[in-house]
């Protein structure tokens, strides 16, 4: 047992390279999106980090101190709950935003339009921060909370992220302006959806189910028009025990259509079902040209 668990540890040099290479990039965008954009037009991100850029205001303290500082209690609780590799590499991901933070600090502003700071701060932002999560670290303790209160209450993260954050940003309200709280509520939302084009991608993949009685038929169709491998499910119906074979496959976002045409076309009965995957791991799945 202990020799298996070693084996699965087991991680080559290239891996961590590649890991911290890319939180090395991504706190680079982060803090162009902060230090450029958002932070000299007094709008905002959510969490620590908008957190930090108000202490920093506040106080006219660096600010990579209080990033590092307010995110301690949090990152041992990462350690303790979520795992040691997760806890280093937001350790790392805050050490280097913090640097760059101080790098970028004496930059001129890009814009000194708040709007277009809040977009285009919060597209390269969450560029940066996407890159991190993606490697497997953090910026933003309350993400930590957030994981750890799910497992533990009703409540799921996005609920507990988005409930400290209308926090923090009536705290900006008050400290910047209520028109400087409403841009970072633009630019809160910008980052969170750029998040989730880095960590989805741009070319999402979907995982389709197919009920039908024309399993053969459609399965060759499946591999001769879409290039697409099928794996056969045996099933029952819940209500009539009848047998029935169930297809699964998945499939690029443009080969959606051409599938249900394809099913339709040798099952009009077929029943369907698609569903968005976030990420692929093994198998031998592809990006193949529709014919």
């Amino acid at each position: 047992m202990e020799e298996k668990k070693k084996i699965v540890q087991h991680r080559p040099k290239s891996f961590y390279i590649k890991k911290y290479l890319t939180i090395l990039v991504g706190a680079f965008i982060a803090a162009i999106g902060l230090e450029l954009f958002l932070i000299p037009n007094e709008v905002i991100d959510g969490g620590i980090v908008g957190i930090s850029i108000m202490m920093s205001s506040i106080t006219g303290m660096s600010l990579g101190i209080f990033l590092v500082v307010l995110n301690l209690p949090f990152l041992y609780l990462g350690y303790k709950q979520i795992g040691k590799n997760f806890a280093i590499a937001t350790l790392v991901a805050i050490c280097l935003l913090s640097v760059w933070s101080a790098v970028f600090a004496s930059f001129p502003k890009v814009t000194d339009d708040p709007f277009l700071a809040a977009i285009f701060g919060g597209i390269v932002d969450g560029l940066g921060v996407g890159l991190i999560i993606r490697a497997g670290g953090s910026l933003d303790g309350t993400e930590i909370v957030a994981i750890i209160m799910d497992r533990k209450s009703v409540f799921s993260v996005g609920e507990v992220v988005m409930f400290i954050n209308l926090f923090i940003l009536s705290a900006a309200g008050l400290l910047y302006g209520w028109d400087k709280a409403m841009y970072s509520l633009v630019a809160y939302f910008v980052i969170s959806k750029m998040i989730d084009v880095v960590i989805k991608g741009l070319d999402e993949s979907y995982a389709v189910m197919i009920v039908t009685n024309e399993h053969e038929e459609i399965t060759s169709a499946l591999n001769d028009r879409l290039g697409r491998g099928v794996t056969l499910l045996h099933g029952a119906g819940g209500y009539t025990g009848e047998s029935k074979e169930v297809l699964y496959c998945v499939v690029t976002r443009l080969e959606v259509d051409k599938l249900k045409e394809i099913v339709l076309e040798k099952d009009e009965s077929a029943f369907v079902t698609i569903n968005v995957v976030h990420d692929i791991v093994g198998g031998r799945f592809k990006k193949k040209a529709i014919h």
